[in-house]
């Protein structure tokens, strides 16, 4: 092709191009896609012609717009939080629910037993940690075991525990959600079975009060996350409209960003565990009851409580009802007009 013929048909596109800038991501990549190919046929058959400059001049200007957009600083950061992963869990609340329920059940399965069957108690928590809690009962110290390592150590090994559990429910999501369910009722048992032989012994008001300061935030992460774990199989088994592999593709994404929200909150309930737990086992005695005042203990329990609550259930259907939805790519997008 002559270059004049060349131009004439591609000028009108070129300045375009450089006079009407675009922020649509697609549109900007198809523009740069476009005229890598021009650039390369003009430097092929042109390579010493004003038309190659002036194209490669075009090009590098989409080119510098593409990575400066690509920089994704605090404002990223912000949006994932404030944004992103609200919508996130608001798209699989039901499966959030179905994973609380079957949480709550597997715990009343283990405060009945433990109530029908004292022995229940020694086969699900082991001799050793019953035989220890009960001899600290008699002495008067039932929360002695909280007490038995320095505070920075309980802290290092509690986070990285509770993270690996979180992962383990989550990437159990890989077997069709068995192995989540498996690990749902190991740790429902545990619990309910725990707790119902602290009420057994009148401690039941004390357990709440020291364990779940930092056991509210905890517990509540280890159903997050199972509930990713579920969000994962989910997209394996139920793909709807798309392929498998999409359909896995899409939850295990969302599954993902689920697991990253629990990172801060183990943090912080190991923070609880290791210094403040700790703190009120070490200074525990039949007059304190607990070790602190009651109503600095109902403050955190109850603080704990409520950010869960208005993070993962109030926020995102707050932000759902002012017309924020998240598509399949992962653009939020927001009705012009907000529904109630």
């Amino acid at each position: 092709m002559r270059e004049a013929m060349f131009i004439k048909k591609n000028a009108d596109k070129w300045q375009e191009y450089q006079q009407v800038p675009t922020d649509n991501p697609d549109e900007m990549a198809e523009r740069f896609v476009t005229l890598i190919d021009d650039l390369s046929y003009a430097k092929t058959f042109y390579p010493r012609s004003k038309v190659t400059r002036w194209i490669n001049g075009i090009a590098g200007g989409i080119y510098q717009s593409i990575y400066k957009n690509k920089k994704e600083k605090y404002s990223r950061i912000f949006r994932f939080w404030s944004l992103e992963l609200p919508l996130v869990v608001r798209k699989h609340h039901r499966i959030f629910l179905f994973a609380f329920c079957i949480f709550l059940t597997f715990v009343l399965i283990g405060i009945f037993s433990a109530r029908q069957d004292e022995g229940f108690i020694r086969t699900i928590l082991g001799d050793d940690y019953v035989d220890m809690t009960q001899d600290n009962i008699d002495k008067g110290d039932p929360f002695g075991v909280y007490k038995d390592s320095s505070p920075f150590t309980m802290f290092i090994r509690i986070a990285f525990n509770n993270i690996a559990v979180a992962f383990k429910m989550f990437v159990g999501g890989l077997s069709l959600g068995i192995f989540t369910t498996m690990a749902m009722w190991s740790n429902g048992l545990m619990l309910g079975t725990f707790e119902q032989m602290f009420f057994a012994k009148g401690l039941g008001f004390e357990s709440i009060m020291v364990i779940w300061v930092h056991g509210t935030l905890e517990i509540s992460a280890i159903v997050i996350a199972a509930a990713a774990g579920y969000v994962l199989a989910n997209g394996i088994l139920f793909p709807g409209t798309y392929t498998r592999l999409t359909s896995f593709k899409r939850g295990a994404k969302d599954s993902v960003k689920i697991i990253i929200s629990l990172v801060p909150v183990f943090i912080v309930a190991a923070f609880f565990e290791s210094y403040v737990t700790h703190l009120m086992s070490a200074t525990y005695d039949k007059q304190s009851n607990i070790g602190m005042p009651v109503w600095l203990s109902a403050i955190i329990l109850t603080g704990s409580l409520s950010f869960i609550v208005w993070y993962y259930i109030i926020y995102p259907i707050r932000l759902s009802r002012k017309g924020y939805s998240i598509k399949p790519d992962g653009i939020i997008h927001r009705l012009k007009k907000a529904y109630v």
